[in-house]
């Protein structure tokens, strides 16, 4: 039986989702370590890469269960008791032998977490400081992207992507207690993508990046930037199908 399972993770606790060989603190690590002490032990594909540091409130993972598991509510408990603290399973559904985690994917919804006020300690990890903050500002800088463009100027080379024309269908700010989330809903996005957007769009709100220079980079008649936002603000939320 295939099953699709919705987790979340810290990812300050990772060196990114993907396996690595040079070091076993990854979230694909941990969930093949904790799925192979419940025999269990065939490979777990994720919905998509994250960089090191990147948060996960609903990345999508699918795998196959041998015949013995056939109780899924108790799987859900027993894998989240190995992987505890840093993820959890929070949905473990069956579906189709078919279903691909990754290529069936329509939609991916990114959240990135912005303070105005200084961070506390324990909120440093999770979100970034803005003291400067505009939101308006901000709302019309992500704007730039909406729409399907070549983003060869907006993404960490390191691996081929094939092409790199993405669509974003949608990007919005919005209040959430003492923070602003901005969110970015698009077909897929390329490495590091939406960190150097988040950092473009902070950088037009300040006046230091033009709309202009923006469009001409999303264009890619010319590079202006190439900063990235820290990775503690960004977070996987939502995968649709």
């Amino acid at each position: 039986m295939r099953v699709k399972g919705v987790i979340a993770y810290d990812g300050t606790a990772f060196y990114g989702f993907q396996s690595q060989t040079t070091t076993p603190r990854t979230v694909s690590g941990a969930l093949a370590r904790a799925a192979g002490r419940l025999g269990i032990a065939g490979p777990i594909v994720g919905s998509g890469r994250t960089d090191r540091g990147v948060h996960a409130t609903g990345q999508v993972v699918h795998f196959d269960l041998p015949p013995h598991w056939d109780d899924l509510t108790k799987l859900k408990t027993m894998l989240n008791r190995h992987l505890a603290p840093h993820i959890q399973f929070k949905t473990l559904s069956p579906v189709p032998d078919g279903f691909h985690a990754r290529y069936d994917a329509r939609r991916r919804i990114y959240r990135y977490m912005l303070k105005k006020s200084a961070p506390t300690p324990f909120e440093l990890p999770y979100c970034l400081a803005v003291p400067d903050l505009d939101p308006d500002a901000l709302k019309n800088a992500l704007s730039l992207f909406e729409g399907e463009h070549d983003f060869r100027y907006f993404h960490k080379k390191g691996s081929d992507p094939g092409s790199t024309v993405r669509t974003i269908y949608r990007t919005r700010v919005e209040r959430f207690r003492s923070y602003h989330a901005l969110y970015l809903e698009a077909d897929g996005f390329l490495r590091s993508q939406v960190r150097m957007i988040v950092s473009a769009a902070i950088l037009c709100m300040r006046g230091e990046l033009t709309e202009k220079q923006i469009k001409e980079q999303i264009d890619a008649k010319a590079r202006h930037t190439t900063l990235l936002a820290p990775p503690q603000g960004l977070y996987l939320a939502r995968v649709l199908y």
